[in-house]
């Protein structure tokens, strides 16, 4: 029990430093000059040991790229372009340069993907699954940044408190990562990440695509 206190009290450090950490307002200009209607999202690279990471995050970031008015290219159809190339490994995709990309497929903005954290881990007395995701949207015409960001999701944020003591606790936490891993939780989690980076009624989100009826509107202030 001497131990619990303190990472207790490290923990609740921690959580506040997270929520203070608040970006401040992004620069909308050159994303309005440039005014993207389509948009190419490439293979994640994937920092994490995850080997369905990237899947998980490419068959969710599409979504709220389409809900906010953009068209989007098939990731199966850009995925089977980039193998006919010989292109198979994310980081090597990213090199190439936006002018190529633009060449190729036409896009108007490239959306590049970083998996910081995908799935499940342990944690002695809480098991959570947490996905972090960055990305920057890219002018494929000029290779100039449009807009970049990072969000973060995890499971824990709807969990109830455990009333059953330390060794409720712990049994909780040994169930939840055993079933969040077989369920693939990530998948789920990644959604919600994906949203909150992506979506313009985010905190620092894209702004609506000539596709949405909301387009050409300022910018919500959150």
């Amino acid at each position: 029990m001497s131990m619990l206190k303190p990472l207790v009290t490290l923990a609740l450090l921690s959580t506040l430093a997270g929520c203070a950490s608040t970006q401040g307002p992004m620069d909308y200009s050159a994303f309005k000059k440039s005014n993207p209607k389509s948009i190419l999202v490439l293979p994640p690279t994937n920092h994490t040991t995850e080997v369905i990471a990237p899947y998980g995050v490419l068959a969710n970031v599409t979504v709220p790229l389409a809900e906010a008015g953009y068209y989007v290219f098939p990731v199966a159809l850009v995925d089977e372009t980039f193998k006919n190339n010989g292109l198979t490994v994310a980081e090597d995709i990213h090199a190439v340069s936006p002018k190529k990309l633009n060449d190729i497929f036409g896009a108007d903005a490239v959306l590049y993907l970083d998996i910081e954290e995908y799935g499940t881990s342990y944690a002695v007395l809480s098991s959570d699954t947490v996905v972090v995701v960055k990305a920057r949207l890219t002018d494929s015409r000029t290779n100039e940044i449009l807009w970049q960001g990072k969000a973060s999701a995890a499971s824990s944020e709807q969990n109830n408190g455990n009333g059953g003591g330390i060794v409720g606790m712990l049994v909780e936490a040994a169930v939840t990562q055993i079933m969040e891993t077989a369920l693939d939780t990530g998948f789920e989690i990644a959604a919600i990440a994906s949203n909150r980076l992506l979506s313009p009624e985010a905190h620092n989100g894209l702004l609506y695509g000539p596709r949405s009826p909301k387009y050409g509107k300022d910018k919500p202030v959150k």
